[in-house]
């Protein structure tokens, strides 16, 4: 745990010290405040509810996006730096690496979440909603960020440099976001599998509506824990090459 944590720490601190990190929060303030006045609030007539859920609709593309530029320098420039081999030869376990490289990731998505709040905040000047609807939808934003990092992580371990992470990140997430699709065009009992397999549509619809579902709670962290895997074992192949 302790080479967990100071990898962690590490990984935390140069994201705080990087332009991009700032970028990244800024980009995602700025997108989610004006899709916010837009379509949230500028909508016409409606509920608070729904104001809060698309809300939630509208910040989980912008937290899919952040996610996919926060996870792209996790190993990718670990190894375009060359600082790769220095932690492959040093004691620390590669599961270790991809472990602390995901919980900083993952902290800094907290703590990018956690700056939208004053937007939901703003419907009590006018309205009233559920704090549990809050608390679900943000959970969900959470765990569908959880997952967005873990394919992030999985493809910068393949990628020799930040640019290619970035792009086979945007082509792997976007192909599970989008498979609800191809689920429309496919025969049964297909269509039922690939619908289930689409890491947005059918697993965070529950959370925005401020629901805590359990079935697709396990399904996000499902996800996560396979592509942390695949990515430890990408590292580990790489070490006996």
């Amino acid at each position: 745990m302790i080479n967990i944590w100071w990898i962690a720490r590490r990984e935390f601190a140069a994201l705080l010290r990087s332009p991009v990190g700032y970028i990244i929060i800024a980009g995602v303030l700025v997108v989610d405040g004006l899709l916010f006045n837009a379509f949230a609030i500028g909508g016409g007539q409606q509920r608070s509810s729904q104001v809060l859920e698309n809300f939630f609709y509208l910040t989980s593309g912008t937290t899919i996006l952040a996610c996919i530029f926060i996870s792209m320098r996790s190993i990718a420039e670990e190894r375009q730096s060359g600082t790769l081999v220095l932690l492959s030869t040093s004691p620390l376990r590669d599961w270790q690496v991809v472990a602390g490289k995901y919980f900083a990731a993952l902290a800094f998505l907290a703590v990018l979440t956690g700056l939208t709040f004053y937007m939901p905040a703003l419907i009590f000047v006018n309205g009233k909603v559920s704090l549990g609807h809050i608390f679900a939808g943000y959970f969900g934003l959470m765990l569908l960020g959880s997952a967005t990092l873990a394919l992030g992580i999985l493809c910068s371990s393949l990628a020799p440099n930040q640019l290619v992470a970035v792009i086979l990140s945007a082509v792997v997430v976007g192909t599970f976001v989008l498979l609800w699709l191809l689920s429309r065009i496919a025969g049964p009992p297909i269509e039922d599998l690939i619908a289930y397999m689409s890491i947005h549509d059918k697993h965070f619809r529950p959370f925005m509506r401020g629901l805590v579902s359990l079935q697709d709670t396990v399904f996000y962290v499902s996800l996560t824990y396979v592509a942390l895997l695949v990515a430890t074992r990408v590292l580990e192949a790489r070490r006996w090459r």
